[in-house]
C-alpha cells in the first residue's frame, strides 16, 4: 500500500506565502510525475502544478510566476511553495503521485487526503 501525506496548509493573508510539503510512503519501487491539484468549494479539482522525476514541470496559467513546484527523490517528497497569495487561491489542495509499488510491480496513481489553504483578510 502507497500513501501520500501532505502539511504545511493554513490561513494566510493576501500576498503571503505557504509551503505545502507531501511525502511518499509504503512499498514503493520508483515515483514517476508528481504534483498538485486543487479544489475550490463548489468547483472542480484542477491541476495547479506537476513535475517529472526528472524535474521537468508545467504549470496552471493562474498560478505561474508566483508558485513553484519541487521535488527531493532521495525523501520521495514534492513542495509547492506558493507566494504572492490569492483570496481565489482559496481551495484544498492535494497532492497526486504515478508510482510503480508492490511486489507485483503495479503502476498506481496514489492521491493525498487533501490540505486546505484559505487566503483572507
Amino acid at each position: 500500500q502507497v500513501q501520500l501525506v501532505e502539511s504545511g496548509g493554513g490561513l494566510v493573508q493576501p500576498g503571503g506565502s505557504l509551503r505545502l510539503s507531501c511525502v511518499a510512503s509504503g512499498r514503493l519501487i520508483i515515483i514517476n510525475n508528481m504534483g498538485w491539484y486543487r479544489q475550490a468549494p463548489g468547483k472542480e479539482r484542477d491541476l495547479v502544478a506537476r513535475i517529472s522525476r526528472g524535474g521537468n514541470t508545467n504549470y496552471a496559467d493562474a498560478v505561474k510566476g508566483r508558485f513553484t513546484i519541487s521535488r527531493d527523490n532521495a525523501v520521495n517528497t514534492v513542495y509547492l511553495q506558493m507566494n504572492n497569495l490569492k483570496p481565489e487561491d482559496t481551495a484544498v489542495y492535494y497532492c497526486v503521485a504515478n508510482v510503480v509499488a508492490g511486489h507485483a510491480a503495479q503502476f498506481l496513481e496514489v492521491w493525498g487526503q487533501g490540505t486546505p489553504v484559505t487566503c483572507s483578510s
